[in-house]
C-alpha cells in the first residue's frame, strides 16, 4: 500500500499538491497552524488508503515537504 508523508513543519501551505491530485485526497487543516504560521496539507488515513502513490504532490510541492512510499 502506498504511504504518502508530509512534513508539516515544512509545508507552507500553498495548496498545489491539493490541486494537482488526482483521487482529490489532500486538504489543507483549516483549524491548525504549524510552527510557521501556515496552514499545513494533510490526509487522513481514510483518504491515505485511496493514494495510488502517483507522486504528484511530491513532485509539486516546491518545499520537498511531501515524500511518497510505494
Amino acid at each position: 500500500m502506498a504511504k504518502t508523508i508530509i512534513n508539516e513543519n515544512l509545508c507552507k501551505g500553498c495548496a498545489l499538491c491539493v490541486e494537482v491530485c488526482p483521487k482529490k485526497i489532500i486538504h489543507l487543516q483549516q483549524d491548525k497552524l504549524n510552527a510557521k504560521g501556515y496552514t499545513p496539507a494533510y490526509i487522513s488515513e481514510e483518504d491515505m488508503e485511496k493514494c495510488i502513490a502517483c507522486a504528484f504532490c511530491g513532485m509539486m510541492c516546491p518545499d520537498s515537504a511531501i515524500r511518497v512510499e510505494k
